[in-house]
């Protein structure tokens, strides 16, 4: 049972650092005009856990703080993650987590 933990642990924090980078790449490309990471990778990146690591890269690196879709986007993607992971953390049948 501890081996789920790791593995959910590394994963989160692989996906995270993910998503970070990327928001860091996407700003440096911005800067030099060069292909840019689209927003739907963005918001996927996000979608499969990464939406903290982004957020935090987001205000690191000082990218799309100015667009509302991302300022407003991620965190309520977070915040739909994290009710979905104490949901299923406390209330399903699955608290064996907790062991």
């Amino acid at each position: 049972m501890r081996t789920v933990i790791v593995i959910i642990a590394v994963y989160l924090v692989g996906i995270n650092l993910f998503g970070f980078f990327l928001m860091g790449e996407d700003k440096r490309r911005a800067e030099r005009k060069l292909m840019r990471i689209s927003e739907f990778s963005l918001f996927m990146a996000a979608l499969l856990g990464g939406s903290l690591g982004e957020m935090i890269g987001a205000r690191v690196f000082h990218h799309k703080t100015r667009h509302p879709k991302f300022m407003i986007g991620l965190p309520l993607i977070f915040i739909v993650e994290l009710i979905g992971a104490l949901w299923f953390i406390f209330l399903s049948n699955y608290s064996f987590i907790l062991m």
